[in-house]
Parts: C-alpha cells; sequence; structure tokens
C-alpha cells in the first residue's frame, strides 16, 4: 500500500499518513491504527480520493469526530478519511422567516448552534452539548427528546468516486438514530432550515442550551474518555436506567467501565483496550435481556477489525470500510441503503 502514497498525496492535496494512531481520534481512546490516514484539502480532492483508492482495491471508512466509535485494537486495514473543520466554506440564505445554512461535514455540531445564533435562529438548542461533526450527526440523525437534525435537514451532499451529489432529506429515510445514505459515499456537507427567532426566544434558547450543557455535565462522565451514548433508548424506556437496573453500574472489565454517573456510557479509566469496551457492551446486552426481556440496540459503531473477534451477537454492527470500483455509480436514494459516519 505504500506504493500507493504518492498517487494518494497528488490527489487528496492535504494530509496523507501511513500507521495512524485512532484511539487519539475517538472519544473512548481505544483501538490501533489506520493502515492510511487522509485528509483531503477540499471536496474535488476527496472525489479524487475515492476514485483512487477504488481503482486500487483499497477499503475506506470516513471518521467524523470519533464519537460513539469504537476502533478495534488491531485498527482499520485500509484508509481513514477525515474532514477537516474547514473542508468547505459555510453558506447562509435568507428565506423569510427562517434561514438556511449549509456546513462542512467536518464542521462541529457547536459551529451550527453558533451560526443559528448569529442568524437569530431557534429551535436549535437540543443540539447543545452533544459532541462530534455536523457528519456525525446527519448519519446518526443526532438529536435528544427535544429534537433532532431530521426537524432541520433539508438536503445532505455526498462523495462518490464519480462526484458529488445532493440528496434530498426524505430520501434518507431519517428515523430515531437512523439514517440511510448510499454505501461507500461520504458525507460531505449538510443542508438545513432554522427558524428566526425574536429577541426574547434567542434568549430563552440560550439558556435552554447552557441548561441543557449543566444537565450534561452533572448526570454524564464527560471528564473522562467516554463512548458516548453505548445503546439507543428503547421505546418508553432508557437503556441506562435498565443497565443500572441490572446491577450492573460501575461494572468494569480491564480499565474500561461502565459509568458509575451514567449507566448507557462507558468510560475509559486508563489503557483501556476495545476488547475490554466490547465485553462491557456483550455483558449489558445478555444481562438485560435476562432480566428484562428487553434487546439493547448499540448506537456505537464498530469499526476495525477486533482482537478477540466480535461475539456473534455484535457482528451485526460492526462497519466495515468499504470498497467500490472507480466512476461507481450512485445507487438511487430512493431505495434503501446503510451508511454510517461516526
Amino acid at each position: 500500500m505504500s506504493a500507493l502514497l504518492p498517487e494518494l498525496r497528488r490527489a487528496a492535496r492535504g494530509e496523507v499518513l501511513e500507521q495512524v494512531p485512532l484511539a487519539p481520534r475517538t472519544s473512548v481512546r481505544v483501538g490501533g491504527a489506520a493502515r492510511l490516514w487522509v485528509k483531503p484539502q477540499d471536496a474535488r480532492a476527496l472525489v479524487d480520493v475515492l476514485n483512487l483508492l477504488a481503482g486500487a482495491g483499497v477499503a475506506w471508512f470516513s471518521l467524523g469526530g470519533g464519537a460513539n466509535t469504537i476502533v478495534g485494537d488491531r485498527g482499520v486495514d485500509g484508509a481513514v478519511i477525515r474532514l477537516g473543520q474547514d473542508f468547505l466554506d459555510e453558506e447562509v440564505e435568507e428565506a423569510g422567516d427562517h434561514v438556511v445554512v449549509t456546513l462542512g461535514a467536518g464542521a462541529p455540531i457547536a459551529r451550527f448552534l453558533s451560526l443559528a445564533k448569529e442568524q437569530r435562529g431557534v429551535g436549535v438548542a437540543w443540539a447543545a452539548g452533544i459532541p462530534g461533526t455536523m457528519g456525525g450527526l446527519v448519519a446518526m440523525n443526532g438529536g435528544t427528546p427535544a429534537g433532532c437534525l431530521a426537524d432541520h435537514l433539508i438536503a445532505a451532499e455526498v462523495a462518490t468516486p464519480e462526484g458529488l451529489r445532493w440528496i434530498d432529506a426524505k430520501a434518507l429515510n431519517l428515523s430515531y438514530r437512523h439514517c440511510e445514505l448510499p454505501s461507500g459515499s461520504v458525507l460531505t456537507r449538510a443542508r438545513c432550515r432554522v427558524r428566526r427567532g425574536s429577541e426574547a426566544e434567542v434568549l430563552d434558547q440560550q439558556r435552554a442550551a447552557k441548561a441543557d450543557v449543566d444537565r450534561r455535565r452533572a448526570t454524564q462522565p464527560l471528564g473522562q474518555p467516554n463512548s458516548g451514548s453505548v445503546f439507543v433508548n428503547p421505546p418508553g424506556d432508557f437503556a441506562g436506567r435498565l443497565i443500572e437496573q441490572a446491577g450492573l453500574k460501575g461494572h468494569a472489565r480491564g480499565a474500561a467501565q461502565i459509568s458509575d454517573k451514567h449507566a448507557n456510557f462507558i468510560v475509559n479509566l486508563g489503557g483501556a483496550k476495545a476488547a475490554d469496551v466490547v465485553e462491557l457492551i456483550a455483558l449489558a446486552r445478555k444481562t438485560v435481556l435476562a432480566a428484562s426481556g428487553i434487546e439493547l440496540t448499540p448506537e456505537v459503531k464498530l469499526v476495525g477489525t477486533f482482537d478477540p473477534p466480535l461475539p456473534p451477537e455484535l457482528e451485526g454492527h460492526h462497519v466495515e470500510p468499504e470498497v467500490l470500483p472507480p466512476a461507481f455509480e450512485l445507487p438511487d436514494p430512493k431505495k434503501t441503503f446503510l451508511w454510517v459516519q461516526a
């Protein structure tokens, strides 16, 4: 794969490195290295990179801010693509009582809030305190009980070896923590609608956002490397409550622990392995199922090569790097596909 580096650097016109540790680039700080690490300069460079990787038969995975992502201890045998915060310029369009904002997938979620605030936008306080990037927010349809990205998303732009294309939000089949994007594509931009409010509404939103951030700090282990929410909340209940009720709050494997502050988080106490985290995920699912009859669905994405291999019950949540042919034809977005970015 080293022979590909000169061409890849020309195509990316940005950072291209070998054997880059991924643990420091994820929120829980576990996992091995990426065989290749690529940060394309812009959207055109990204398309060129994808076409080059596809032609060489090299698999790739797109990594956002690293929240809700568990990388295997043996890393990713392929290319990990990371879009920088300045990958694409922001756009703001007037739309009557709304404003339409377009941000690059590498932009932090906090920028979505600050840009909305600059435009007197309201209704986005739910996003305060959510870690990660806009790409991850779209791919997970991230949110809280107060709102989610589906409430605002107009369209998403994706890149494939063939080029760039906008996909209407309705074609993404957005639902609770779910979004369907074409397999093998890399999300590049998100276009969102935000309602303009009065000065009083803007102030109310600022207070609501601060209150939500304060609540998270008080109830979640934000001072430790953590996984983010491990499981999706089942209908009518909370994963953290079920795990705590099953007696697992504070339970540890190696240097990983089910947080004693919030049981739907796994924290790294220092030097944890991905294998430790996976063991706790499997234990929580098994114990909760036995205690309540409820099968928890992982919200975290399991990426790369795990040692030991993932247990069979978690294989369905394993995100494999994509390998596509060059000049790949973008599928019909009305059909069903699964694509994930953390």
